[in-house]
């Protein structure tokens, strides 16, 4: 691990002791039994709200305090589940606009198990809810006493959803900065604090200032400390050089108010290839009307090893992607939801710098449980997107790793566009949801990705560099049909297989790939069928979480291999993580991560068929270390 990384892991683990108060004695002695790492084994706790007729109550939040905090918000039939609890006591309440908030339930979770907590809301007359959030009397305000102090706020029911607001309404980090009128008036200079020269007598110092911000702000994250690496056989996997890159990842969140959350994330890489990225993001949640999701990355790459292709495509010596969007969910009725935003990106190494992928989803549900939905959109890719453009999800998040070129000198890097629409149709049945689906696709130079490609005069490149191409324009259109469900307690996934038939126009600039990709240049018209499934499962007793990705095709290109075209391949990825709850403090939890994959690209609703079918060789990546979660 480089000077740099430590540094930030040593600052990250400071500020996680700060947050939690330091470590106990108790805390600090290591654990003297396998019967103690068992009694520390998280369980959790699930349930369904319910109002006063027994009918589910959706998108009421549901809290639990005690040992850590969660929270959780029910699904269309009220269930919910707050997990990887650690075992102890907890109060669990549910609040939902327009209900009576509930009464404290005092759930006992003990270690490895699922505890079931039923919760009943009743509805309440409207109260007036402020822009602040603060809920106040429909009434006319009381009186001022007479020596002209203001009255205090009158809440008639303590157990209101008003109270509730005001017992949780965020207090000002500024609460405390006291201004006499002399000093508002300018007729008095103000005293200075003997701690700090020129601050207003009152007015808090920056320290308090920093201190109050972190205790008031019920601040969540996670930090990793990772190592990567990449292989085609498993004597690349033990060489010494293999594992040479080590990635150190931050992200910070926090809710926004009552109804919103915004988070930040960071993460860089040293070695041959220098590279970071950030990137944030604000959400809201319901119950609001509109839902709005915003975001902004952006992030670099630069080159110092001695790849001859790697050099030649990176010219000025680093490249620069940034990326802003925005979505809104509108509940235009309660069955008819809209959802429409767009993406803006700019590459500085494209021809066309800037890119726009506006997409809209209009979803009606005539019944319960019963959802049809209509999408079009067109996105528009960058080739080595997936090096730049960040995972706003749980996943493995890591900076740009790797280089890439066109395969023709001089050529200009141009992007991919693909128009896309779709209908989709869904239906609950129990615990399991069953859809069908049919869309077409135009896409406008297709991008072929291509590794282990030797170049005349080049060094190898199999591992850390690969080729792009456009590969020309296609007309697809399929079916597919896919259940997601809860197969056991502890085991959720998903099947999925689409048919699809495609329609190729070569362009000029295609013909070139015969030389390197035949599978790929003689393709005209064709038949696809895919098979896409996931599995994540945990079990509590080992605290173990493990995600499966599996996808089988007979689209997928192959290696150049003369007179051989498309055929049946696959891709995967496979995560594990092991709690290590032996090296826990306060609130804060480690975990083990060890994950293998092939799989190039990032699953997107909008994406071309084409993407992943259309990489040659991808080699296996690797990654392992340890993640703090805090």
């Amino acid at each position: 691990m480089t000077r740099t990384t430590r540094l930030i892991a040593q600052a990250a683990v400071g500020v996680l002791v700060l947050l939690s108060g330091g470590l106990t004695e108790a805390e600090a002695q290591p654990p003297s039994a396998i019967t103690h790492l068992a009694s520390l084994a998280p369980g959790s706790i699930h349930g369904v709200v319910q109002d006063e007729k027994g009918l589910p109550v959706a998108g009421a939040m549901v809290s639990a305090l005690g040992a850590s905090s969660a929270f959780a918000v029910t699904d269309r039939s009220g269930r919910f589940e707050l997990r990887t609890l650690p075992p102890g006591p907890y109060v669990v309440r549910a609040h939902s606009t327009g209900f009576v908030a509930s009464r404290a339930q005092l759930v006992h979770v003990p270690p490895s198990a699922r505890v079931s907590s039923s919760i009943a809301l009743r509805h309440s007359g409207s109260t007036p809810i402020l822009a602040a959030g603060i809920g106040v009397a429909p009434d006319s305000p009381p009186p001022s006493p007479d020596d002209g102090t203001p009255a205090e706020p009158k809440i008639d029911d303590d157990h209101g959803e008003a109270a509730w607001r005001l017992r949780h309404a965020r207090r000002s980090i500024l609460k405390d900065a006291i201004f006499p009128d002399d000093i508002l008036d300018g007729n008095t200079a103000p005293e200075h604090d003997s701690g700090s020269a020129g601050s207003i007598a009152g007015a808090p110092s920056p320290a308090r200032l920093v201190s109050n911000l972190l205790t008031t702000t019920p601040l969540s994250g996670q930090l990793n400390l990772l190592t990567t690496g990449s292989f085609e056989t498993p004597e690349q996997l033990f060489t010494t050089n293999n594992f040479s890159r080590s990635v150190a990842y931050l992200t910070v969140g926090a809710a926004a108010g009552s109804s919103a959350d915004w988070t930040a994330r960071a993460a860089l890489t040293q070695g041959d290839i220098a590279s970071w990225i950030v990137a944030g993001e604000y959400a809201t949640h319901a119950p609001l009307r509109h839902r709005y999701d915003v975001g902004l990355s952006y992030s670099t790459q630069r080159y110092d090893g001695g790849n001859f292709a790697a050099l030649r495509g990176v010219t000025d010596g680093s490249r620069n992607a940034g990326e802003i969007f925005g979505t809104d969910t509108f509940a235009i009725a309660p069955r008819i939801t809209l959802t429409y935003g767009a993406r803006y990106a700019h590459y500085d190494y494209l021809e066309g710098r800037n890119l726009l992928s506006p997409r809209a989803v209009l979803t009606y549900e005539p019944v319960d449980h019963f959802r049809v939905s209509g999408s079009v959109s067109r996105r528009e890719v960058a080739p080595g997107a997936e090096e730049f453009v960040p995972r706003m999800d749980s996943g493995i998040w890591l900076p740009p790793q790797r280089t890439f070129s066109t395969l023709l000198n001089g050529e200009p890097l141009s992007p991919e566009r693909t128009g896309h629409f779709e209908v989709d149709v869904e239906r609950d049945v129990a615990s399991a949801t069953v859809s069908i689906r049919a869309f077409h696709q135009h896409v406008s130079n297709q991008l072929a990705t291509l590794f282990g490609v030797d170049m005349p005069g080049a060094p190898d490149a199999r591992l850390g560099h690969y080729f792009v191409h456009g590969s020309g324009d296609i007309d697809a259109s399929g079916i597919g049909a896919g259940i997601r469900a809860a197969f056991a307690s502890r085991v959720h996934g998903s099947v999925e297989y689409a048919l699809t038939q495609a329609a190729w126009k070569r362009n000029d600039a295609a013909t070139y790939l015969v030389l390197f990709a035949p599978s790929i240049a003689g393709r005209r018209a064709e038949h696809i069928h895919d098979l896409s499934t996931s599995i994540e499962t945990e079990v509590p007793e080992t605290a173990t979480r493990v995600v499966v990705l599996y996808r089988i095709s007979n689209g997928f290109a192959r290696p150049a291999t003369p007179g051989q075209g498309p055929g049946l391949d696959a891709r995967f990825d496979v995560q594990v993580r092991q709690s290590l709850p032996f090296m826990d403090f306060s609130s804060a939890r480690w975990e083990m991560l060890v994950a293998v994959r092939n799989f190039f690209r990032e699953t997107a609703p909008d994406q071309s068929i084409f993407d992943e079918l259309l990489v040659v060789r991808p080699p296996k990546r690797i990654v392992g270390g340890l993640t703090l979660k805090f």
